[in-house]
C-alpha cells in the first residue's frame, strides 16, 4: 500500500474546527498518515534528520494549513528552512529523493471566494497567493498539483464542516488514483536507504 503524507500545520489544531472535519476524513482513508506539526514540534525546532525520513517513506505529500495574512502559518516556513533547505542546498543528495513526488496543498481560508480577486479585498485569487509554494515545489524537484481550497472555513456550520471533509476525501482519492502510476515509476526508480 502507497503511503500519503499529510503534514499539518495549524497553530491551534485543538481550536480548528474546518480543518480538524478534514483531517477526520483523510485519516479515514487506507495509506494516509497525518503529522500534527504544531502538536509533535510545539517549540517550532524539528529533528530534521527525522522529518527527512519522515519524507523519503511517503509517497504523496499534502501540506495542509489555514492560510494566515496571504501566507502559510509560520511554523511551516520553519520546517521550510530547517527541512527542505538542508535537503534541497546542504545534502542535495536526500533531495534528490523528493524527485517527482506528488505534492498538494489544501488550505482553508475565512473568506468567501469573491473576496479573492481584482474586485475583492483580497486583491489576488487565493491560487495566486499559494504560488511561493508551487515555486518551491519545482525548485525541490515535487510534482504540482491544483491546490485543494476550502472557503469561509471558520464560518461553516457542522453539516457544511461534514460536507467538506467528504470532499476533501473525494479529492484525495481522486488525486491517489491519478498519481498511482507516477508513484509506481518513482518508487522503481529510488534507490533504496537504510534510513527508509
Amino acid at each position: 500500500m502507497t503511503r500519503t503524507l499529510i503534514l499539518f500545520f495549524h497553530p491551534d489544531p485543538a481550536g480548528s474546527k474546518a480543518n480538524a472535519a478534514l483531517l477526520a476524513a483523510a485519516r479515514a482513508l487506507p495509506g494516509v498518515e497525518v503529522a500534527d506539526m504544531a502538536r509533535l514540534h510545539p517549540e517550532g525546532v524539528f529533528d530534521t534528520d527525522a522529518e527527512v525520513r519522515r519524507l523519503h517513506r511517503a509517497d504523496r505529500l499534502v501540506l495542509q494549513f489555514p492560510v494566515q495574512w496571504y501566507s502559510t502559518p509560520p511554523l511551516l516556513k520553519v520546517w521550510q528552512d530547517a527541512v527542505l533547505s538542508r535537503m534541497v542546498y546542504a545534502r542535495p543528495e536526500e533531495g534528490e529523493r523528493l524527485r517527482d513526488l506528488p505534492v498538494l496543498v489544501a488550505a482553508t481560508a475565512g473568506n468567501v471566494p469573491e473576496a479573492y480577486g481584482p474586485a475583492g479585498v483580497n486583491l489576488y485569487p487565493l491560487e495566486e497567493l499559494l504560488r511561493p509554494l508551487e515555486a518551491t515545489a519545482h525548485r525541490c524537484g515535487l510534482a504540482w498539483t491544483r491546490p485543494h481550497l476550502l472557503f469561509r472555513a471558520n464560518r461553516l456550520s457542522p453539516a457544511e464542516r461534514d460536507a467538506a471533509g467528504e470532499a476533501y476525501a473525494a479529492r484525495l482519492r481522486r488525486w491517489i488514483a491519478a498519481t498511482a502510476q507516477s508513484v509506481a515509476a518513482r518508487s522503481r526508480l529510488l534507490p533504496l536507504s537504510a534510513e527508509a
